[in-house]
């Protein structure tokens, strides 16, 4: 199995959502050794903002692009092909200002492709993605569950999940990580505990 790892947090090592996206890989890896790992950090090695620059370049023979463009070109691809090839994702996804980090949100639409992870039917759109399980590590520093204050963060990935096809997604929470070393503690503890305990479950 092809598990694709995707971290955002421009936190480094003081992330909690880097930590916590880790354990489930680990605990993926004790659960099933035969699983090959592919790992994009977004932060560290950002992917530039889908612009007008990405469609030139999509839609410039090949032979015909200058240096920017066969490289616009060549982000793009690798990122699909990343996503396609994996039967599974884990993806690390801070709170920040209620929405994604700028940084996934790049990847999100370097990834949303028609005609390879959704299409347009007489019925409506289609998602051609519905085989792959994601993970989704959901850090925020207030508390944002079921409030309107969260809908551009884990509601907008449900969305744009269950759009390509993906319906088979278990969310690892921690929040309120900036109430206090209290607060915090149990929060991660909680999602340790989840991790550990209930989604390798059979």
């Amino acid at each position: 199995m092809k598990l694709l790892h995707i971290d955002s947090s421009i936190l480094g090592e003081h992330s909690a959502s880097r930590q916590l996206t880790q354990q489930v890989v680990q605990a993926w890896q004790a659960a099933d050794p035969s699983v090959e790992v592919t790992y994009r950090d977004l932060a560290a090695d950002a992917i530039s903002h889908f612009s007008a620059a990405t469609l030139l370049a999509a839609g410039t023979a090949e032979a015909a692009r200058d240096a920017a463009q066969a490289h616009e070109a060549q982000l793009s691809a690798q990122t699909l092909a990343e996503f396609l090839a994996a039967d599974a994702v884990v993806i690390g996804a801070p709170m920040y200002n209620f929405s994604v980090p700028t940084q996934l949100k790049a990847w999100i639409d370097r990834i949303a492709v028609a005609g390879q992870t959704f299409r347009y039917t007489d019925a409506g759109a289609e998602g051609l993605c519905g085989g792959k399980r994601v993970v989704l590590v959901s850090t925020a520093g207030g508390l944002h569950e079921g409030q309107a204050s969260g809908v551009g963060h884990e509601d907008f990935l449900k969305v744009f999940l269950g759009f390509i096809g993906i319906t088979n997604v278990q969310i690892v929470r921690a929040q309120g990580l900036a109430y206090g070393p209290e607060h915090r503690d149990a929060a991660l503890q909680a999602a340790q505990s989840q991790i550990a305990g209930e989604l390798f479950a059979a």
